[in-house]
């Protein structure tokens, strides 16, 4: 099952862990298939890049399957050029992407969004 795993990590342990990564990729390991991890540095900037407008397009998507952008609009009641750039933004952080047709889709099995304070502290 593929799953896009949103996150707060502070720099430091992203450093910390991508660090361990090519240790174990200098050793010759073979590191198994992960999950697609997409971090922010605080919740501020978690939801300044998934707004709510972008979050339900994102849902929308992943229980409707793939369709344009204009369909997409239609469905949400939003206007095309908003909802463009939502999708282009959602497609820098590879959370959606698109057919050959053009066609909007989300690409994981699941999305989740772990948000614990605790890791900020």
């Amino acid at each position: 099952m593929t799953k896009a795993i949103i996150s707060i990590t502070s720099t430091s342990t992203l450093f910390s862990e991508m660090r361990e990564i090519a240790k174990k990729l200098d050793r010759g390991e073979i590191l198994p298939e992960a999950d697609y991890h997409l971090s922010f540095s605080d919740s501020a900037q978690l939801f300044r890049e998934l707004t709510p407008a972008r979050l339900v397009l994102l849902e929308h998507l992943k229980k409707n399957g793939p369709q344009s952008i204009y369909a997409l609009a239609k469905q949400l009641g939003r206007n095309y050029s908003n909802v463009h750039a939502d999708v282009q933004k959602l497609m820098e952080h590879h959370l959606i992407d698109k057919t050959e047709d053009q066609q909007i889709f989300v690409p994981w099995d699941d999305v989740e969004i772990h948000l614990s304070l605790s890791a900020v502290a």
